[in-house]
């Protein structure tokens, strides 16, 4: 039995998407024509791949079977083209990548075209959100994780330190002082992520220090956590590439900053797992290991302790 590589690759498509129109329109056919070639993939595999409802299309369980085996036909025939062509410029089709709001925004926008530029043959779909995205059910490539990665069959590659600081606007630390401890922190207003109010701080001689903080609100939203501390709301805990503008143009200022918050995190690079890497995926996670850490060093490095900058070399 034979199969025509475009149907393969919509099938796909329809099962991230879940609407046969939206994906034909990517592939340039109408949802009538769009609808045929389906027909046609279940008539020659002698099943039925979809549920289809007026409003939603699902896999049935034997076109949830049949996803996988597609996904790995079309993964071996980009790796056939790949071994054949030594070309970077010849590297084609579209990457999927998702990543928290504001972490998207700080470090994988402003390098994309830098990336097309390398690679103009690829097309780029990046998703944005606080959400944590199941990658293997939503079709998507590669996901950029921050923190403890909570266990699961998913591969994961370390880019770079999370490193997080402590910080302050300087209204708020003029109305309510300025912590000497982390001890203090609990005397103040801190505004948590995602119920996150645990806060460890290492000392500089290598002593813990632990402290639940609490503060009048509480997001799931980075950026909103974000505003609040520039607003004077109370005390942060940030990472580097989210609060260091602010801290080098003096809207923000460090607090404890002889301390470090504990334990150390990880910026992430996470895929599905037995799927072979696409040429794709790891030029783009090569890519943007170099420029993160690059970025990193050259804007923040003089805002980290000796400590955490030795932990990142």
């Amino acid at each position: 039995m034979s199969f025509d590589l475009k149907s393969l690759e919509l099938f796909v498509r329809v099962a991230a998407l879940g609407a046969i129109g939206r994906a034909g329109a990517e592939f340039g056919l109408s949802s009538t024509n769009a609808s045929q070639r389906i027909k046609t993939l279940e008539d020659e595999l002698d099943v039925r791949l979809l549920n289809r409802t007026t409003r939603v299309v699902s896999l049935t369980p034997d076109g949830a079977q049949f996803l996988e085996h597609a996904r790995r036909i079309l993964d071996e025939v980009e790796l056939a083209q790949a071994a054949l062509s030594q070309k970077t410029q010849s590297m084609r089709g579209l990457l999927r990548v998702t990543a928290s709001s504001s972490f998207g925004r700080s470090y994988i926008v402003p390098f994309v075209a830098e990336f097309l530029r390398e690679h103009p043959k690829l097309r780029l779909e990046l998703n944005l959100s606080d959400a944590v995205i199941d990658i293997v059910e939503q079709g998507y490539d590669l996901a950029f994780r921050l923190g403890q990665l909570a266990p699961s069959s998913l591969l994961a590659q370390k880019i770079d330190i999370d490193h997080k600081v402590l910080v302050a606007a300087p209204s708020y630390l003029e109305r309510a002082g300025v912590p000497q401890r982390p001890e203090d922190l609990l005397q103040h207003a801190c505004v948590p992520f995602a119920h996150q109010r645990d806060w460890q701080l290492m000392a500089p001689g290598g002593t813990l220090h632990e402290v639940r903080v609490s503060g009048p609100v509480d997001s799931n939203l980075g950026d909103a956590v974000g505003q609040w501390v520039l607003d004077g709301v109370g005390i942060g805990l940030a990472s580097l590439w989210h609060c260091g503008p602010a801290l080098q143009s003096g809207r923000l200022v460090r607090v404890l900053e002889d301390y470090r918050v504990w334990p150390e995190k990880m910026i992430w690079a996470v895929r599905p797992p037995g799927r072979v890497m696409h040429p794709r995926v790891e030029a783009f996670i090569d890519f943007m290991r170099t420029r993160i850490h690059r970025t990193n060093a050259e804007r923040y490095g003089s805002l980290l302790t000796p400590e955490s900058r030795e932990s990142g070399e």
